[in-house]
């Protein structure tokens, strides 16, 4: 006799291994995400003028940058995003040295924001190499620690679709760009206070990110060495309500994805890095452990 089995659309998971695809993973992970960020210098080009060629801004400091995956860089002074969701994470930059390249740590994604418990990341540590607690007094740490923690910036990874308005290329040209999906690594403090104070003007109505375009431009800061830098300043447009459509819903299932399968790079690269930092009577140990810790660990 032939066992029957009736299909359950509503039970995935088992349904899914008994189709023989529970480890199919999407496409749409990986690093196929356009980057948004904020140019803090000018581009500067040429133009001529009363018959000569002079230095002119062809982009201006404080726009907004779009780095297309093997393709072009899109550039505008104001831009409209539709946030999908967010995460946090550390990183740390880290100047090449003896032949090494410039590199950057990076930790694991988390959906909280208080960050409260140690994230792994993939040198083979947790927070980047920031120390576990509360620092009463950071004057009071040698140097070389109050340097490593200045170093590790506190993320706000942004996923969501934006719009350049009269967007230009590098050479100060107009350009059409379509809608496109991004994530943007928010790093600069104020810039992360202020994309935090957009989202709790929206948390307070309980109105979802998805539904309200947010206008962004870029305000100007000196700092005591003369130097600008530029933080972004938002308006929630309130009065338009946005509903989720087939392809959000899609385009969000492709952030969650990406999200994982960037949370796994990470859990790979702190156990291969771990290991190799640990004593072999160590090793048998650390794999025992790690199984049980990756689940719980990727957000």
């Amino acid at each position: 006799m032939t066992d029957l089995t009736t299909m359950d659309t509503n039970n995935y998971a088992a349904m899914a291994k008994l189709m023989g695809v529970a480890n199919e993973k999407p496409s749409s992970g990986g690093n196929s995400l356009a980057r948004l960020r904020i140019s803090h210098a000018p581009i500067m080009g040429s133009a001529e003028v009363n018959g000569k060629k002079v230095n002119v801004e062809v982009v201006e400091g404080g726009a907004y940058k779009l780095e297309i995956p093997d393709g072009p860089t899109y550039y505008a002074s104001s831009i409209q995003v539709r946030t999908f969701m967010q995460r946090f994470m550390y990183k740390r930059y880290v100047q090449g040295a003896n032949g090494a390249p410039n590199r950057f740590i990076k930790s694991l994604m988390t959906d909280d924001a208080k960050m409260e418990y140690d994230l792994k990341d993939n040198d083979g540590g947790f927070n980047c190499g920031k120390p576990a607690g509360y620092i009463k007094d950071f004057k009071a740490l040698p140097e070389k620690t109050q340097a490593l923690l200045k170093a590790i910036k506190r993320v706000r990874a942004i996923f969501g679709e934006v719009t350049m308005i009269n967007p230009t290329n590098e050479k100060g040209e107009s350009v059409d760009v379509p809608t496109t999906s991004f994530i943007w690594e928010v790093d600069n403090r104020d810039a992360y206070k202020e994309m935090g104070t957009c989202y709790a003007t929206l948390a307070k109505m309980q109105r979802l990110p998805t539904q309200h375009m947010v206008t962004l431009t870029s305000d100007e800061r000196k700092i005591p060495t003369g130097a600008s830098y530029f933080v972004p300043v938002s308006s929630v447009n309130l009065a338009e309500s946005l509903d989720m459509t087939k392809d959000d819903q899609s385009l969000f299932s492709d952030f969650v994805s990406w999200v994982d399968n960037y949370n796994n790079y990470v859990l790979k690269s702190w156990t291969d890095k771990a290991v190799d930092k640990m004593d072999d009577d160590d090793i048998d140990v650390i794999d025992d452990i790690v199984d049980i810790e990756i689940e719980d660990e990727v957000a």
